[in-house]
């Protein structure tokens, strides 16, 4: 199948599509015409893809992960290497997670300290012209 037929078969688009055979996650041959042609397995190939795109994992995590992977949504054979891939990725998320936990702590935080000092203009004026001061 060509590339429009594997874009309305999987909804991805072609664009996308060809970002994946860039990265290596999805192999296309080419026909005397130059244009890519896909196989039957092009579309589970996809759909994985986008399962694990959707789990949070990168191009480069999922093109290690890809040959371990099996049916459409996909499972994941146990192997040690993939395994170690998956559980450095999850600290990642763990680690990008704690990172906001603090932002958004810090940044309520002085929402809350704005809030009790009640509404005032900024910068404070102290009988100056207010057109003088620098905005």
């Amino acid at each position: 199948m060509r590339i429009g037929e594997l874009s309305r078969r999987t909804g991805v688009n072609a664009h996308q599509l060809r970002y994946y055979e860039a990265q290596g996650l999805l192999e296309a041959d080419r026909g005397a015409n130059g244009y890519r042609t896909y196989d039957e397995s092009a579309v589970l190939r996809v759909r994985q893809i986008r399962h694990l795109l959707g789990a949070g994992l990168s191009s480069e995590d999922i093109a290690y992960l890809l040959p371990c992977a099996v049916g459409e949504t996909p499972e994941l054979l146990g192997c040690p290497e993939l395994l170690a891939a998956m559980r450095s990725r999850l600290q990642r998320l763990d680690d990008q997670m704690a990172t906001l936990a603090q932002s958004r702590t810090a940044l309520a935080d002085y929402i809350d300290a704005a809030e009790r000092m009640g509404n005032q203009t900024y910068p404070p004026f102290d009988g100056a012209d207010p057109e003088s001061v620098p905005a």
